[in-house]
């Protein structure tokens, strides 16, 4: 059975991979790695409507991946770079054990090659 840090994890990592499965949502991810911008900086290169704009934020901060602090009368996003870490980090325990079968499998195959020979 999952104990509750996995549990957290998976779900946390299920909000993120949701979020990101739009083309939208991903491209305000990409204009955030540049810095904080607000609701109407992130709307501009979208024909969609602000309400829709302000939808695919809501679903990036409900994952985590972007936070909003208030400056005055402005709101700007922000990127959660530990959030992207943690969907990163998780990735790349995949990719290296992935890895580290392809290397042990190049050295069979490089072995199978001088016993040929």
């Amino acid at each position: 059975m999952y104990n509750m840090d996995v549990d957290d994890l998976d779900e946390r990592l299920d909000r993120a991979f949701t979020a990101l499965g739009d083309p939208v949502r991903r491209a305000m991810i990409a204009r955030l790695s540049r810095g904080e911008a607000t609701v109407n900086e992130l709307a501009e290169p979208f024909s969609i409507t602000k309400q829709a704009v302000s939808r695919h934020i809501h679903v990036l901060e409900t994952a985590g991946l972007i936070t909003r602090s208030r400056d005055a009368q402005r709101r700007p996003c922000h990127l959660n770079a530990a959030a992207l870490e943690e969907l990163t980090g998780w990735i790349d325990t995949y990719r290296l054990l992935a890895e580290q079968r392809h290397r042990r499998m190049d050295a069979v195959l490089e072995n199978m090659k001088e016993q040929d020979k």
